[in-house]
């Protein structure tokens, strides 16, 4: 298999990890305290973004069309479930304190993400669920102001015309939010 790219430098790698530590600390996350295991994850989400244009997990196949895979782009929407449940995201690039205190031993995590066919089903449903719920909003005598957006992978919340740029708490992307109300 050949690609049309040059892989990551070091320097790159380096960065991207430094980048990876530092906002995990600023919203309260650890990294996996092995370091040659970490720069191994960024080598391969920097891979992803050449490949793809995003940073999909790079332990999950991603199908190479963004909108399809934003669920599994780092963070991604399933790492508080694993490390709350596990002790660690499913690639294991974060981890929970009692695993960085050695309180707590890394072990294999399911896969959490739902096969393609049942994930379009969740999509179709979610659509209309979210239509409904629209309309019953409609309804309502009272009437927000703003709409309310929901980043998808910590929850965050926001009243304003459309999502952030950038969210305030992970900093995913603004595709990374769904309207909530």
């Amino acid at each position: 298999m050949t690609e049309d790219f040059l892989p990551p430098t070091d320097e790159e790698v380096d960065s991207l990890c430094s980048r990876l530590d530092r906002e995990a600390k600023q919203g309260g996350y650890s990294l996996n305290p092995d370091a040659d295991f970490v720069r191994g994850l960024a080598k391969g989400l920097l891979i992803n973004e050449r490949r793809y244009g995003y940073r999909a997990c790079p332990c999950r196949l991603a199908s190479g069309v963004k909108a399809e895979d934003l669920d599994l782009i780092c963070p991604c929407d399933y790492r508080d479930a694993d490390i709350t449940e596990f002790g660690a995201c499913y690639c294991a690039l974060y981890v929970s304190r009692a695993v960085l205190k050695g309180e707590r031993e890394l072990a294999s995590i399911p896969e959490r993400r739902l096969p393609p066919e049942e994930r379009n089903k969740l999509i179709q449903e979610k659509k209309a669920s979210s239509e409904e719920l629209r309309a019953d909003i409609a309804k309502v005598a009272f009437k927000l102001s703003l709409p309310v957006w929901r980043c998808t992978v910590c929850g965050y919340l926001c009243a304003r015309e459309g999502p952030p740029e950038v969210c305030p708490i992970c900093k995913v992307g603004k595709e990374r939010f769904e309207r909530f109300i």
